[in-house]
């Protein structure tokens, strides 16, 4: 594919890599339309929770912390420009009273707020995320795998005879699939990775992948710590610990097929369960 430079950033145009907005993309998954790796996370808990999800049972609200996780990811990721035309950075309109920024539970806040056309980073969280973003561009090992890719990539392949869809953070020819995560502690972040399935996402997203390109990529993670010192890790995810993830995908995927098939969607407690 052609190279487009983006602000510092290689941006690359690469034939089986679709490009569009997060919200049409999530919509689709949402609608049942696409299996994502978000939806089947959410199968393995409870095929039921999936379903209610599907049939829009469910009311979903976006946590403070998800917001800046976005905004950090588009920073990093897609550079400084692309950040600017999502995202505004400012602490509001000030009370005359106080010469302080109105409060965000305020009537003034939410007003002022609602005819914003860009999502709205605080002083306070974009110096933060400036923390991360310094962070992972000063890693030697981060700042290669992302030299040069596609940022935000989608894929859509039929996957175990179910369609599926994936958002990639980064995609790079040279370097494979390439995951943003923050964490607490770098310490504990092997133990995050099983504790919230990122080697069952990262499984998902390679089988995709393969499924497009004919081959499995390398896959590394880069996580950046919210803490002091905000330090940064890579890590490089075996063959063998996405084959055994991906075998567990694939008795999710049958389940789900059998779950259409059927119309019955379980708890999965339906049974007693033993306490020894």
């Amino acid at each position: 594919g052609k190279t487009v430079k983006r602000k510092g950033i290689q941006m690359k145009t690469i034939d089986f890599i679709i490009r569009e907005p997060a919200e049409q993309y999530h919509a689709r998954s949402k609608a049942g339309e696409f299996m994502s790796s978000h939806m089947l996370a959410d199968f393995r808990e409870s095929p039921a929770l999936y379903r209610k999800e599907i049939l829009g049972q469910i009311e979903e609200s976006e946590s403070p912390a998800f917001a800046i996780g976005r905004a950090a990811h588009c920073l990093i990721l897609e550079g400084r420009a692309e950040f600017d035309s999502q995202f505004v950075v400012t602490d509001g309109p000030t009370n005359p009273r106080t010469g302080e920024p109105f409060g965000k539970s305020t009537k003034a806040y939410a007003e002022w707020k609602a005819t914003q056309e860009r999502e709205v980073v605080s002083g306070k969280d974009y110096s933060f995320i400036l923390k991360l973003q310094t962070s992972a561009w000063l890693h030697p090992v981060a700042s290669e795998l992302l030299s040069d890719g596609v940022a935000e990539g989608v894929i859509r392949a039929e996957y175990c005879a179910v369609p599926c869809q994936i958002r990639m953070d980064w995609f790079s020819e040279k370097f494979g699939l390439v995951d943003l995560k923050t964490c607490d502690s770098l310490k504990w972040f092997e133990s995050d990775c099983r504790r919230f399935g990122y080697l069952y996402q990262m499984a998902f997203y390679r089988a995709v992948i393969r499924k497009a390109t004919g081959r499995n990529v390398p896959v590394h993670i880069i996580a950046a710590e919210k803490n002091e010192p905000f330090a940064t890790g890579v890590w490089k995810l075996t063959d063998e610990v996405l084959d055994l993830a991906e075998l567990t995908n694939k008795a999710a995927l049958e389940r789900y097929r059998n779950c259409c098939a059927s119309g019955v969607w379980p708890t999965g407690y339906e049974e007693t369960r033993i306490i020894d």
